[in-house]
């Protein structure tokens, strides 16, 4: 049911013609396509944790070992975006 809903939200905010990606574009008055863009590098990291913790989860089968699993993979990910994110130029 969890990896169910999480596809869900994941294409919900991703989608550009999704209800709510369409409200929140035009309540921060901005392009709605730079909306989705920059909503996409959270998505697809929080998914690709989500998809390697579902993996995971069906040989562990025990729940507060794959949530534990789960949050080390989230702050691994975070750890790996700022390392990502220092390399980058910083634009003027």
């Amino acid at each position: 049911m969890s990896a169910c809903l999480a596809g869900a939200v994941m294409g919900d905010h991703c989608s550009p013609i999704s209800d709510t990606s369409i409200m929140a574009s035009a309540g921060a008055q901005c392009d709605h396509i730079n909306h989705i863009s920059t909503q996409l590098p959270y998505v697809l990291t929080v998914a690709g944790v989500s998809f390697v913790n579902y993996i995971i989860a069906g040989f562990v089968q025990n729940a507060i070992v794959c949530l534990l699993i789960g949050v080390v993979l989230t702050v691994a990910a975070l750890f790996i975006a700022r390392r990502f994110a220092a390399r980058e130029p910083q634009a003027a």
